[in-house]
């Protein structure tokens, strides 16, 4: 009998090329490794939006990843697409299926980089397509130094559940992104945010655990980053 909680992590998605002459999925060893550490059992989740319901019915929790790609402005009315916008719409199309199913069930979510952008977008928010064009004096969110490396600190919304998963204020994060979320939606609110007003993290108003993150806590670079992944698969179980 299983004792542990499944959790569902998406998988990115490349064409043919290095790895293989096939197009394949990947997906780094320490997304896995924090979940297992966090007492939940991983599993990949292949990109197959009319299995969406099939994978919900299998697992407790549901882990968004990131990737090198954004989400279609056309799925947030964000116009035409900026030059260094680049999609994946088969990877988006299965993850917007999950997270909405994810989301009537109230299903716990946990959306990291780019997974916390679409879980903004599936709560009725809106994005910003290249920071440095839209927010004056912005700083390097494609940080220049190794991602297990803090690139800037985050100020943690009061009264937020991701105040009260990290017990404290303000996080050291790291920072691999060129868009953000813009406006959180009617269904979420804003629980952190850089030093140049980039919102760095979003939550749902009505889900018990929908959470947002646009760090990667699963390099661990703050003390605090494990506890995200721990609140997580405990709400899951």
């Amino acid at each position: 009998m299983r004792t542990l909680p499944l959790i569902g992590l998406t998988l990115d998605a490349e064409q043919p090329g290095g790895y293989s002459k096939l197009p394949w999925y990947a997906l780094r060893q320490n997304y896995f490794d924090s979940v297992v550490r966090a007492g939940g059992l991983p599993v990949a989740l292949p990109h197959a939006p009319e299995l969406a319901e099939q994978y919900l019915d299998a697992i407790d929790g549901l882990l968004v990843t990131g990737g090198a790609f954004d989400v279609d402005p056309s799925l947030y009315g964000g116009g035409p697409a900026h030059p260094t916008v680049a999609l994946k719409q088969g990877r988006t199309a299965f993850e917007l299926a999950m997270v909405q199913g994810a989301l009537k069930r109230d299903m716990p979510i946990l959306g990291i980089c780019g997974g916390e952008q679409l879980l903004a977008v599936a709560l009725g928010g809106t994005l910003i397509q290249h920071i440095p064009d839209a927010v004056p004096d912005a700083l390097a969110h494609e940080q220049p130094n190794p991602r297990t490396e803090p690139g800037h600190e985050v100020a943690i919304s009061e009264g937020t559940l991701l105040a009260r998963v990290v017990g404290g204020a303000r996080m050291a994060v790291n920072s691999a992104h060129h868009q953000a979320v813009e406006t959180p939606g009617p269904l979420a609110v804003v629980n952190a945010v850089a030093p140049d007003g980039v919102i760095e993290g979003i939550e749902s108003t009505r889900h018990r655990f929908a959470l947002g993150v646009q760090w990667h806590p699963e390099y661990a670079v703050d003390a605090a980053d494990q506890g995200i992944l721990d609140a997580f698969v405990a709400a899951c179980r």
